[in-house]
């Protein structure tokens, strides 16, 4: 089983590059991975949010992964998103599908059904009950309709052994220190938010999921590992050089702001599939003066 040591530092939500067919373009997913590779990305996270999953046909999916794990070539860990919210089908997809090599899963909280914080406890034991692989939680509630507590998530932690981490996303900073506090040892917690990254680390966070980290993964890499060594003066510094742009990255939904500032520095065409579209023009040129700010080729 993976160490959540291997875990510790800046992952990135991969995003999904499409050409402007729509089509996916998988030489340009083969050049961020390459950038996110010779600019310290600890890990990589493929097929979850960032990575507009839900317009993907399972044959995209499939080669996606591949094209993914055959490019690493075993550098850094690879976590995969398996989720829903049909529980039944993710226990099959676990037992059935192919999983080399994918060091570990992230699966979302069931969204849309609402489920009690019994509902979600017993999705999450049917899922660890499935597989071997490495579970992280990842709970964000904005998007699924319902949080997940910090009992459950600590109920779940306790009983079942591959349950190693959460990719807490709720925005309850109240909340994820009491999963730090109480946790068990073999369990961690993970940021699933760029902008509250730096201070969910001083109270105990060993990372990040990080969007911004596609476009920026040599600065963001390295606030992640100077608040994680303790230099939190330095680590700060960069935190507020990217106030701004944790702002822009969301105001009209993600991965638009991302990918619209991947593609100000030429690495992406700014594509998008719906219902998802493009950053507003007046959001785009925002990002593209805070970047040239910051001395960003854009």
């Amino acid at each position: 089983m993976i160490q959540t040591t291997r875990l510790k530092g800046m992952g990135v939500a991969l995003i999904t590059p499409f050409k402007t067919d729509e089509s996916v373009d998988y030489d340009a997913l083969i050049r961020v991975v390459d950038y996110l590779l010779q600019n310290n990305a600890d890990f990589l996270c493929v097929l979850g949010t960032t990575a507009e999953t839900p317009t993907l046909s399972e044959d995209e999916k499939k080669k996606i992964k591949e094209v993914v794990v055959e490019r690493v070539n075993g550098k850094i860990p690879i976590v995969l998103g398996v989720g829903g919210n049909n529980t039944r089908a993710i226990v099959e997809q676990l037992k059935n599908d192919d999983f080399t090599g994918v060091d570990a899963i992230l699966s979302v909280a069931p969204y849309y059904n609402k489920p009690s914080q019994e509902g979600i406890y017993q999705h999450y034991k049917a899922i660890s009950e499935a597989t071997e692989l490495p579970i992280i939680l990842y709970n964000v509630p904005g998007r699924t309709g319902v949080n997940m507590t910090a009992d459950t998530t600590l109920r779940i932690a306790r009983e079942f052994k591959n349950v190693i981490a959460i990719k807490e996303a709720s925005g309850n900073i109240t909340q994820m220190d009491d999963i730090i506090k109480n946790k068990p040892e073999n369990f961690e917690v993970i940021s699933g938010d760029d902008g509250i990254t730096f201070p969910l680390i001083t109270l105990g966070a060993i990372g990040v999921i990080s969007v911004i980290g596609n476009a920026f993964p040599k600065e963001f890499s390295r606030m992640t590992r100077l608040a994680l060594q303790g230099d939190y003066a330095n680590a700060l510094k960069i935190h507020h050089r990217f106030t701004e742009l944790f702002d822009l990255l969301f105001v009209d939904g993600n991965p638009a702001g991302v990918k619209s500032m991947l593609n100000a520095m030429g690495m992406i065409e700014n594509k998008l599939r719906l219902p998802l579209v493009p950053t507003r023009i007046t959001t785009f040129e925002a990002i593209r003066r805070v970047l040239n700010e910051l001395n960003i080729k854009c």
